[in-house]
């Protein structure tokens, strides 16, 4: 794969960590593994990833907690897979019912485990970068690095642009301003949260994101913004 996809892992025994970062570094994957789980929310929250590998028991909350905080607050739309000793039938259920997408059991089998995430990945559309998206009356032309509604381009700076196939690509996710700068800015800072503000204002205008079109951005209180899929009662002419 030309970019590689990002994983980010939450695992707190070191072999079954080792091991299972040795099969993501053969499929060619990028790995960031945590121990804990609010270690991993802080990550997904500030840096970005494609796909998530969960563990069930870790010391400071249960990976079935973290999964119900990624689908519900984060509002993370991406692949998780769950790797566990719990082999269950209601704890398959659970997990998969809470938003996992896949499930496998220890000691897993590295041809499998590969092959599970490939399919995850593919699924997930993870695997074509460059061809046009269409979101509602929006369409992104990732090759040109356009935006373009109801088929005619918008002129954008390289910032909005970057702001706008990022809450785009990820409808219905909520990003803090300090993942923003960080990730679109390179600002590690919580400070400089008006360059957020005001390109998200620019955004709003630019590219008509009104109840209208279908689709808004909703501004959460001393957080950030997220980008919402209005229901057809809401999106009001």
């Amino acid at each position: 794969m030309s970019d590689r996809i990002r994983v980010l892992y939450l695992e707190d025994e070191p072999t079954q960590a080792e091991a299972m970062q040795s099969v993501l570094r053969d499929a060619g994957f990028e790995c960031t593994h945590c121990d804990l789980g609010e270690t991993f929310l802080k990550k997904l929250e500030n840096s970005e990833y494609d796909l998530l590998i969960l563990d069930w028991e870790v010391p400071d909350k249960s990976g079935v907690e973290v999964l119900e905080q990624v689908r519900s607050f984060y509002q993370w739309k991406g692949p998780i897979l769950f790797v566990t000793n719990r082999d269950a039938e209601q704890d398959i259920v659970s997990a998969l019912e809470k938003g996992a997408d896949d499930y496998m059991i220890k000691p897993f089998r590295r041809s499998e485990l590969a092959a599970r995430l490939t399919a995850l990945v593919r699924r997930a559309g993870l695997l074509d970068e460059k061809g046009d998206l269409e979101i509602g009356p929006f369409t992104i032309s990732q090759a040109h690095r356009e935006i373009l509604v109801e088929g005619k381009a918008v002129a954008l700076t390289t910032k909005e642009y970057e702001l706008g196939l990022l809450l785009l690509k990820n409808v219905g996710r909520l990003y803090s301003r300090k993942y923003l700068l960080k990730n679109i800015w390179g600002i590690d800072s919580d400070i400089s949260t008006r360059t957020v503000d005001a390109h998200v204002s620019s955004l709003r205008r630019k590219l008509n994101i009104r109840a209208a079109s279908g689709y808004r951005i909703k501004t959460v209180y001393q957080h950030g913004y997220r980008l919402e899929k209005l229901l057809e009662s809401e999106a009001v002419a």
